[in-house]
């Protein structure tokens, strides 16, 4: 099973993780709480009508719990490196490994300079359309290639669009994520059937 570690646990890492996790690959979320989420009140995500930055966390992370993304909460991440097979992601508690990066660190673009990713001359992250870095593998999402052009929904697809390049280049194909109402009843059984 290939490994994702995924630095920042706002919309865009969450999403990352949740995402990877759900279709089989080993996720790993190192968070420092310091999501922009926080002072955010949602009326614009769609699916939403109005909740608190703040609860809107919880139940984000709840979801990625769920489908089992390993949260290391509280962990600060203070150095990512690769060797060209995957990545190093050094925390007080030591170094951690993954086959995949994926950064998630808002406007603090610190970590994608210190790998070594381009960087456009506005200053932000040169990604693809599928958030993909200058470095192989590795993924910087949200606010970390956008000037000034934030927003929460966009963040959480920019994930997605991550997890789903990471999921195409192991599966072999372009992969797809989609669910139907019988994947929520196999998935959670009675808990999806209370629901509907």
């Amino acid at each position: 099973m290939a490994s994702v570690a995924v630095v920042g646990g706002g919309p865009a890492g969450l999403s990352a993780a949740l995402f990877a996790a759900k279709n089989g690959l080993d996720a790993t979320v190192f968070d420092t709480d310091e999501t922009w989420m926080h002072k955010a009140h949602l009326f614009n995500y769609p699916g939403i009508g109005s909740i608190g930055g703040s609860e809107f966390m919880g139940v984000l992370r709840q979801q990625a719990d769920d489908f089992g993304v390993e949260r290391e909460q509280g962990v600060e991440v203070t150095g990512v490196s690769t060797d060209g097979d995957g990545f190093s992601v050094s925390t007080a508690d030591g170094d951690h490994t993954a086959d995949y990066l994926v950064l998630a660190t808002g406007a603090d673009r610190s970590l994608a300079e210190d790998l070594g990713c381009a960087m456009t001359d506005e200053g932000v992250v040169d990604v693809s359309v599928e958030m993909e870095t200058s470095i192989d593998d590795a993924y910087a999402t949200g606010a970390m290639g956008r000037t000034e052009e934030w927003q929460a929904v966009i963040s959480a697809g920019d994930g997605a669009a991550a997890a789903l390049n990471i999921l195409s280049k192991e599966k072999g194909d372009n992969y797809h994520d989609f669910d139907v109402p019988a994947d929520a009843t196999e998935t959670f059984g009675a808990m999806a059937d209370d629901e509907a």
